[in-house]
């Protein structure tokens, strides 16, 4: 079974002023030999929580309380670490994409490591519905020391419910400068038919979900090959595609895989062997 998209009218059926606009802001400094907030500031339905952290991170877990988003949607986090700040940021649950009736859903997110800190950015996964329309970007601005690590995945439909995402929009772009330098740059972009384009060899080979994990670092280049062996040796990978490659101090991983649950459970894997510490509780609720 799957919910067949609906074709896309001119004019969306619902005006822009009825859709949902949100996000949150959020600034974390070091205080003493702990992370604290120290501005917060939340709009439409989104939440910021932070959960006690046994460390002198500061764990932050971000919600939306209306469950998912439309066409139409937009959502916007910042997210700022002054010098020497460790965090790491997450969601409370998988982000879903509804169908939508024509316009897009649009959900941006704005960071800043300055230096000497630490960010790990590890949203849940990103759940497309048939029909779904999502604009998304990342934009980092990382000083010279500090140090960024980022996961978004992606589950095209939902294999629970036997559904195929049979059309819909993705245009997801992302933009990592230090120092102003851009370092690394990406525009993924699929449209119309996605479950066709994804059994594609040359695309995704039939793929159902996919994760990219990005982490850059002073001396992020130097974890490749043991990355790599990671990804050959450890069991979780039997079942997931996995490749990872670095350049000028970031080191890039790809999963790719047909069995979403498959690839959450090598991803967790892999987060915890790149972070060097147990994901958020939220991860395993």
């Amino acid at each position: 079974m799957y919910a067949p998209a609906l074709p896309l009218p001119i004019d969306p059926l619902l005006p822009d002023y009825v859709r949902a606009s949100g996000g949150v802001r959020l600034r974390l400094g070091r205080i003493g030999d702990r992370t604290m907030r120290l501005e917060v500031a939340e709009s439409g339905g989104y939440r910021a929580r932070f959960p006690t952290s046994h460390d002198g991170r500061c764990e932050a877990v971000l919600i939306n309380t209306a469950g998912g988003m439309a066409g139409g949607d937009r959502a916007r986090t910042e997210i700022a670490l002054d010098a020497g700040a460790q965090a790491v940021v997450t969601t409370q649950a998988a982000e879903k994409i509804y169908r939508s009736q024509g316009s897009d859903t649009q959900v941006d997110t704005e960071i800043t490591v300055a230096s000497g800190a630490e960010l790990a950015w590890l949203p849940q996964e990103t759940i497309l519905f048939s029909g779904a329309r999502l604009a998304r970007s990342l934009n980092v601005d990382l000083a010279a020391s500090s140090s960024f690590v980022a996961c978004e995945t992606l589950y095209f439909g939902r294999a629970a419910m036997g559904e195929v995402l049979l059309h819909g929009s993705l245009h997801d772009r992302w933009r990592i400068r230090r120092e102003g330098r851009l370092v690394f740059a990406e525009d993924l972009r699929l449209d119309g038919a996605i479950e066709t384009t994804l059994r594609r060899k040359a695309v995704g080979q039939g793929a159902r979900a996919v994760s990219t994990v990005l982490a850059t670092a002073p001396e992020a280049t130097g974890w490749l090959d043991e990355i790599r062996a990671f990804l050959i040796e450890d069991p979780a990978f039997s079942r997931v595609e996995a490749a990872a490659g670095a350049h000028e101090g970031f080191l890039l991983i790809r999963l790719l895989g047909g069995d979403a649950q498959a690839l959450r459970r090598a991803l967790v894997m892999l987060l915890r062997q790149v972070t060097g510490r147990a994901l958020p509780r939220t991860w395993s609720i």
